[in-house]
């Protein structure tokens, strides 16, 4: 294949630079290039500037993306390589996703040094978090124990932690997979227990909507059952207008040609909580998606979210 060179703009992050390691040798591979025609642009965002408060304070998570799309605007990148789980439903205009890998492990991740899973934490035991899904998805199995912030990288936390920040912390398994951590796990959460954030565990591919020929060469590494799965998954959520302040999670699985939508929204002090499921082909992934958060809606009243924000 004639050479393609592209520059893949990315978070700086140990995980962010992982993901876009894996993008840029999938793309490899799949054109028969040397993976040196896929530069990788670190950039910071506001999301990683900030560490003096919560993000749900700072603007939710399109901090996490901003910089990065307005390189790809102005041109200063080609291609975006971002956590599916850290963007806005709604993109700037002129963007696009266009393409995701298989998707990582869903799964939440317990971690502690001294127990065995959050049933076996004693009273008033605290598990570090900076998310208020988990934290609001803890406090409604577990209100005996106390959720206090936990910020940073995947690193980071992990150094908190055995620094005696907090009994335990929850961790996305498909980060620490994708960092070789995976010994770290001390029990993943299965689905049933806790279900993820929307898009947990894909990585979604972001380019300028007029740029075809970088979209032809990410459609050959584009896996299908991810993009719908997700695709479902953020239609529940674009609904739902959710953002960093409101506690929301969601799941879509294929099988035998069937797909299944689960999702949850919550008070972020546990003590309410609405759960949900749909199921269809997938081809009306967007109308299950919308019709899951419509349910939801209706279930927690008009005021649900106005009293979260």
């Amino acid at each position: 294949m004639q050479a393609v060179r592209r520059r893949i703009g990315t978070r700086g992050s140990p995980l962010a630079l992982a993901q876009a390691r894996e993008v840029r040798l999938r793309l490899a591979q799949a054109h028969d290039l040397p993976e040196t025609e896929f530069d990788i642009v670190p950039i910071t965002t506001s999301g990683d500037r900030i560490q003096d408060r919560p993000l749900s304070e700072a603007g939710g998570k399109g901090l996490f993306t901003k910089e990065i799309e307005e390189a790809l605007l102005s041109g200063a990148i080609d291609l975006a390589v971002h956590s599916a789980k850290d963007m806005p439903t709604i993109l700037p205009d002129g963007l696009i996703i266009t393409a995701y890998p298989p998707r990582e492990d869903v799964r939440d991740a317990f971690i502690s040094p001294r127990h065995a899973s959050l049933d076996t934490l004693p009273r008033g035991a605290t598990v570090g978090t900076s998310s208020l899904r988990r934290q609001a998805q803890i406090l409604r199995r577990h209100a005996h124990l106390r959720v206090t912030g936990l910020r940073g990288n995947v690193e980071t936390r992990l150094r908190k932690l055995e620094a005696g920040d907090a009994d335990a912390t929850l961790l996305a398994c498909a980060g620490l997979n994708r960092l070789g951590l995976r010994g770290r796990i001390t029990s993943p959460i299965g689905p049933d227990v806790m279900l993820p954030a929307v898009a947990q565990g894909a990585i979604a591919i972001e380019i300028r909507a007029a740029d075809d020929a970088t979209a032809a060469l990410l459609g050959a590494i584009n896996h299908q059952e991810t993009a719908i799965c997700v695709a479902a998954e953020r239609a529940m959520l674009a609904k739902l207008d959710g953002s960093c302040r409101t506690p929301i999670a969601g799941l879509a699985t294929l099988s035998n040609g069937r797909l299944h939508l689960s999702g949850e929204i919550l008070t972020p002090d546990g003590a309410q909580s609405h759960v949900s499921q749909r199921e269809g082909p997938p081809q009306e992934a967007l109308r299950m998606g919308e019709d899951l958060a419509a349910e939801l809606v209706g279930r927690a009243g008009p005021d649900f979210f106005r009293a979260l924000n």
